[in-house]
């Protein structure tokens, strides 16, 4: 059987809208670098692609096949209540009345540095909307899906096609860091290629 990502993705980018960020600007600038080390050296997500961006895990799937369960990293009870709101905010134009938010992370890119192309291969990223909402950033910091090149703004969540090929180039002396989630509507039909497959 075919194995086809949600047709409700977008083909390369979606304006998703302004989110306020002030307030988890404030805190991600206030991460002491040994939290950074911690929570990098322990990311579930060691995809050769990523190259040298760091991580902070908030929420991740339980298995790389199935996005329908997902668990919580050690530091989303105190970033909730900062998160939350911004994820809120930048899904609201999806109108689902029931969604959740299976992946949710902090992105830290280095200056000069690269995220190589590639598409998300796991079948837990062919279902949900893949959404990034800058944090710090830019006019160099280039982000690429398929043959379409965009700075993503700061506070402007933008919907990426995760299945196209994709790919950042920060060719700046700054660092970029980007929260990065994922979102699916509860109420759509599951595809059929997993029907009868149990939750992970």
């Amino acid at each position: 059987m075919q194995i086809e990502p949600n047709p409700r993705k977008t083909a390369t980018f979606r304006d998703l809208g302004r989110v306020d960020v002030s307030a988890l600007q404030t805190a991600v600038a206030q991460i002491p670098e040994s939290v950074w080390d911690a929570e990098n050296a322990a990311k579930p997500n060691r995809f050769g692609a990523l190259d040298a961006t760091r991580h902070i895990i908030f929420r991740f799937v339980s298995s790389l096949s199935d996005w329908r369960n997902s668990y919580d990293g050690a530091m989303w009870p105190h970033w909730r209540a900062l998160v939350e709101p911004v994820l809120e905010q930048a899904t609201r134009a999806y109108g689902y009345a029931r969604g959740a938010y299976p992946r949710a992370m902090l992105a830290r890119m280095p200056a000069q540095g690269v995220i190589h192309p590639h598409r998300d291969a796991n079948l837990a990223a062919k279902w949900p909307h893949k959404i990034h909402v800058p944090l710090f950033t830019n006019e160099d910091v280039i982000f690429y899906v398929e043959n379409e090149a965009r700075h993503l703004r700061v506070g402007e969540a933008v919907e990426v096609n995760n299945m196209g090929v994709h790919a950042v180039r920060n060719n700046s002396d700054a660092e970029r860091i980007h929260l990065i989630f994922e979102y699916y509507d509860l109420d759509q039909p599951e595809p059929s290629w997993l029907a009868g497959t149990p939750i992970a």
